[in-house]
């Protein structure tokens, strides 16, 4: 068992060493300690890349808006978003919408 580290993905103290890696006993996820990021939010993109606040993204889907009568197309380029702890993981601005909470599983990074 390792001092104060807990799994990223559930929170288990059970944890354990696998040379550079740690692992979960409890849900079996394994990462790089070295690689994690210090305020412990991680948002991935539709093809899994790491998104971090300020970076462009792509809408993958054409998705509803509430309250508009037409939607946000595929294709729209977001620039300059913001990472949130919540369902709707990014914040942002889109041109003809104003500002708006997307998931991060309709978008790809740029």
């Amino acid at each position: 068992m390792s001092d104060n580290i807990s799994c990223p993905q559930c929170n288990s103290q059970y944890v354990y060493s696998m040379d550079p890696l740690m692992a979960c006993s409890e849900c079996g996820y394994e990462w790089n300690p070295e690689e994690m990021p210090e305020d412990g939010l991680i948002v991935k993109d539709v093809n899994g890349n790491r998104l971090a606040d300020g970076d462009t993204v792509i809408v993958v889907k054409t998705l509803p808006v509430k309250g508009s009568p037409q939607p946000v197309k595929a294709g729209t380029k977001i620039k300059n978003i913001r990472l949130v702890d919540s369902d709707h993981n990014i914040d942002c601005r889109i041109d003809g919408f104003g500002a708006m909470a997307i998931k991060s599983e309709f978008v790809k990074k740029a």
